[in-house]
């Protein structure tokens, strides 16, 4: 009886702690990829910034430099472009005017 309730707890803190969120996950994605326009400034999964130029049902043409088309997956899209200059800033510690580790 006792091994029958461990399972049980096992699977409910399973559901809880793995599904659930990858559920909340993917629903944000798959939000994010409707919205998604012609003109778009974007982040794909790998890092590359690019401007939507166009879209087909699985895949989108993005500008990452002037006369520079690549063609990626709408899955591997990953986040609006305007969002990474907040998590940069997160990222990278700002240094002081005046700061020298050197010692001078």
């Amino acid at each position: 009886m006792i091994v029958v309730v461990y399972f049980v707890i096992l699977a409910v803190a399973f559901f809880f702690l793995i599904v659930l969120p990858q559920r909340r996950r993917s629903q944000a994605v798959n939000t994010f990829v409707a919205s998604l326009e012609v003109g778009d400034e974007v982040i794909t999964s790998g890092g590359i910034f690019g401007t939507i130029i166009s879209m087909g049902s699985d895949r989108v043409e993005l500008q990452i430099a002037s006369g520079v088309v690549i063609t990626v997956a709408k899955r591997a899209l990953a986040q609006p472009a305007h969002a990474a200059p907040e998590l940069e800033a997160e990222a990278t510690p700002e240094i002081e005017a005046g700061d020298n580790e050197a010692g001078d």
